[in-house]
C-alpha cells in the first residue's frame, strides 16, 4: 500500500509527476489528487463516514461520505466513482462536481477535487469495515454543534462551508 503510485500536480491538476503514497504522507508537501464526495439527502441532511481506526490519518473522526486519492494514469471522475463502489458500495453515473482547492495538514498537500450526489430517504450502502467504521445522515445543527470539537476531520471542516450551498439544490 506504501508503494501506491500518485500523480504529483500543479494547483491546475496538471500532471508533472509521480510519488508513492509514502512518500505522499512523510510531509514532503508534495501536492496530491484526492476526491470527495459529499452525500446530500433532499431534507438536507448529509452523510458522513466515521473513519476507521485503522486509518494512518485522521483515525475516529467523522468525515465526508466518500475520501480517496486519484491513482497514477485515473481521472478523477474515474477515481471518485472507484472509491464510491469501495467505500460505500454504491455505483454513482453522474457526480455532480462542486469545486477544487488545495488542502495541506502537517503530513501532506492534496488538490481535493470535490463532487456530490443527491439521494432519497431510503439510501443504504455497504461500508468497506477496512476503511469505514460507520456512517450515518447529519443535521446542520449537529455539524455545526460538531465543528471544533475534535469530533470532525479538519479538512471535513473546512470543506464545509465551501459546499453548504449545494445542499438541497
Amino acid at each position: 500500500m506504501d508503494n501506491e503510485l500518485f500523480p504529483i500536480v500543479d494547483v491546475n491538476g496538471n500532471i508533472i509527476g509521480s510519488a508513492t503514497r509514502k512518500e505522499c504522507h512523510s510531509g514532503s508537501m508534495l501536492l496530491h489528487p484526492v476526491v470527495h464526495l459529499h452525500v446530500f439527502r433532499n431534507d438536507g441532511a448529509i452523510y458522513l463516514q466515521k473513519r476507521s481506526m485503522n486509518k494512518d490519518i485522521q483515525p475516529g473522526k467523522w468525515d465526508t461520505a466518500v475520501g480517496g486519492h486519484v491513482d497514477l494514469g485515473e481521472s478523477v471522475y474515474i477515481a471518485v466513482k472507484r472509491e464510491a463502489k469501495e467505500e460505500l458500495g454504491i455505483d454513482v453515473d453522474a457526480p455532480k462536481y462542486l469545486c477544487s482547492y488545495t488542502f495541506q495538514s502537517p503530513i501532506e498537500h492534496e488538490l481535493v477535487n470535490v463532487f456530490c450526489i443527491y439521494v432519497d430517504d431510503d439510501f443504504s450502502p455497504v461500508l468497506s469495515s477496512d476503511e469505514i467504521d460507520e456512517g450515518r445522515f447529519w443535521s446542520e445543527t449537529e455539524i455545526n454543534k460538531s465543528i471544533g470539537n475534535g469530533v470532525l476531520t479538519p479538512n471535513f471542516e473546512q470543506e464545509y462551508n465551501r459546499i453548504k450551498e449545494y445542499i438541497n439544490k
